[in-house]
């Protein structure tokens, strides 16, 4: 069995006696937390890495059967904070890894005793007393796009998670980011995250939570935000001026400072 720390390119600075994870979203990497994971260095040990088959892990290491479902990122999850050494840390999830936190948390409770889910979503597919932003047909026809013309896709798809139209360098950034990534191993990401459904995942989490809520985010409406919040059992939610789904880069300074206030 490879190494997590390399087969992850895991990076770990700061100082301080717990340590705090910065996972990424979707055809992202761990550059997406440069604005934010350093304001946290002198006081935690700070960890960012990188998922299998996104920015430089090995992708050799990347397994169709093992991630057909978000539990294979979760043991990933798991891996990397037992090679770390870590107790008591604290997860920081983007989008999907929000739910990805969720699954580790659950399997070893002791890993982490505080989660924060930045712009979440148990379920992007509506259901009958649940609005999840989506229909199956909606989703159906994104990664049949997907699959039909991944840069075209991605150079669609990028700004529109984004938002804030009239800063088009970040999604520009996203859209470089989608592109490097290997279009098969998009494709079942992309599956495996809008088909999930962790809804009842959320109800059994131990650890203290905060919420993160976007206004104005496509990928993850504030409705969905409150459901989060109200299935957890030991959770607070922050509407967050930010706008668009990746508050990391579009309001780094908000988001320092919401999590300082939680942590």
């Amino acid at each position: 069995m490879s190494d997590p720390i390399q087969r992850h390119n895991v990076n770990i600075t700061g100082q301080g006696e717990r340590s705090i994870v910065f996972a990424h979203g979707y055809g992202c990497d761990q550059n997406m937390w440069r604005m934010v994971a350093p304001a946290f260095e002198e006081d935690f040990r700070v960890v960012l890495f990188d998922y299998v088959g996104f920015g430089h892990s090995d992708v050799q290491a990347y397994d169709s059967k093992k991630y057909d479902s978000l539990d294979g990122y979760a043991t990933d999850v798991i891996e990397i904070a037992k090679a770390a050494k870590i107790h008591n840390g604290i997860f920081v999830g983007h989008s999907v890894s929000a739910m990805i936190g969720v699954l580790a948390a659950n399997r070893e409770p002791d890993l982490f005793s505080e989660l924060v889910m930045v712009g979440p979503s148990p379920r992007y597919i509506d259901d009958t007393d649940y609005v999840g932003g989506f229909s199956r047909d909606d989703i159906d026809e994104l990664l049949e796009s997907l699959e039909s013309n991944f840069l075209g896709w991605s150079q669609t798809i990028a700004p529109a998670i984004m938002g804030n139209p009239d800063r088009p360098e970040l999604g520009e950034e996203l859209v470089n980011s989608f592109c490097r990534t290997d279009p098969r191993i998009a494709r079942q990401f992309a599956e495996v995250t809008f088909l999930s459904d962790n809804r009842a995942d959320l109800t059994k989490v131990q650890a203290r939570t905060l919420v993160l809520q976007c206004s104005d985010d496509i990928i993850a409406p504030v409705s969905v935000g409150r459901y989060v919040h109200h299935a957890l059992p030991r959770s607070e939610i922050v509407m967050m001026e930010a706008t668009g789904h990746c508050p990391n880069l579009s309001a780094p300074e908000e988001t320092i400072s919401r999590l300082r206030n939680f942590l």
